[in-house]
């Protein structure tokens, strides 16, 4: 398989990377910054310098073309303002999702966060997050061309990962390692049965490969 990952650089996409790599697929990840496309190489994978804060839906669906996935694991990140919650965290999750339908890529896994909802109410840096990440997700489940899942990890950890995980529609807040999120990506680009779900994640006692499968389909 051939998987393009927007915010290649991102602490989860370097580890899915890795993870993808591994195995044989051929992973491409979308970075803003040239200097970060040696991480990339070292991980494995084939970085693409492209601003998903500037580009255009067709400049994004060129680096799409012939894919047979599409990550958005990218994010503003924990220290950003407000505004770039709505470009990066919604806007450019709404372009990779435009792009992806026009490259003709149906299989499409957003990262996004326990809590996500378009109508969460404050105004603190983590309320708009929240709602942005909820705006893009309910975009996303709107697009009929794309076989969309929607993966909200909890808390995330750097703890190395366990391996051992509970993924369902709502499992209740917990920690979650980044290991253990990327392992769960890469079954779930795997897996297109897990299509039309909205799943959260934690830690659990259930191996990754039985999890994804106890929930495809479902």
């Amino acid at each position: 398989m051939r998987i393009v990952i927007a915010g290649g650089h991102g602490q989860i996409a370097l580890r899915l990377e890795r993870l993808l790599a591994a195995r044989g697929d051929e992973a491409a990840g979308i970075i803003r910054k040239a200097e970060q496309a040696d991480d990339l190489r070292q991980a494995g994978a084939e970085p693409v310098v492209l601003d998903l804060e500037s580009a255009s839906v067709d400049e994004v669906a060129e680096r799409l073309r012939g894919a047979d996935a599409a990550v958005f694991a990218a994010g503003a990140g924990p220290g950003s303002g407000a505004a770039r919650k709505d470009t990066v965290d919604k806007a450019a999750a709404v372009l990779f999702a435009d792009a992806a339908v026009r490259a003709g890529v149906r299989r499409f896994v957003i990262v996004s966060s326990m809590g996500a909802d378009p109508r969460h109410e404050g105004d603190e840096i983590f309320d708009v997050y929240l709602r942005a990440k909820g705006e893009a997700d309910a975009y996303v489940r709107g697009l009929d061309a794309l076989d969309w899942t929607i993966l909200r990890p909890g808390r995330l950890t750097d703890d190395a990962g366990t391996g051992l995980v509970r993924l369902e529609a709502h499992t209740g807040r917990g920690p979650v390692p980044r290991d253990d999120v990327a392992a769960v990506l890469a079954e779930l680009v795997d897996t297109p049965a897990t299509a039309g779900l909205t799943l959260e994640l934690i830690s659990g006692s259930t191996p990754v490969s039985v999890a994804v499968k106890s929930v495809a389909g479902n």
